[in-house]
C-alpha cells in the first residue's frame, strides 16, 4: 500500500505532495469520526481505504483544501474538469 503512495501518478491526480498530505489527513479524521467509507474496504487499515478513494476519484480537494465526496451517480473528476476547461475557452 505505501508504494501507491509513492507513485508519482497518484500525487499528480491530487496536484502534488502537500495537497495528497492534506487529503490524506482530512479524509483519515473523518473517517475516524465515523464517517462511511466511500469505497469496500473489508477490514483494510484506514489509510488504504483513503488512498483507494483517492484512486477511485471518490474524494478530491476543492480550491479551500475541503475534501469533496463524489456520489457514485456524479460524473467523475477528470469529465468535471475537462468541462470546466472547454467552458473558460
Amino acid at each position: 500500500m505505501l508504494d501507491k503512495l509513492k507513485e508519482e501518478s497518484l500525487m499528480n491526480k491530487v496536484g502534488g505532495r502537500f495537497r495528497l498530505t492534506t487529503l490524506i489527513q482530512k479524509r483519515l479524521v473523518r473517517l475516524n469520526r465515523g464517517a462511511p467509507p466511500l469505497v469496500e474496504c473489508h477490514g483494510k487499515p484506514t489509510m488504504e481505504t483513503v488512498v483507494e478513494e483517492i484512486l477511485q476519484d471518490k474524494i478530491y480537494l476543492d480550491a479551500s483544501n475541503n475534501v469533496i465526496t463524489v456520489a457514485d451517480d456524479a460524473p467523475d473528476l477528470e469529465s468535471l474538469l475537462e468541462n470546466l476547461g472547454a467552458d473558460m475557452e
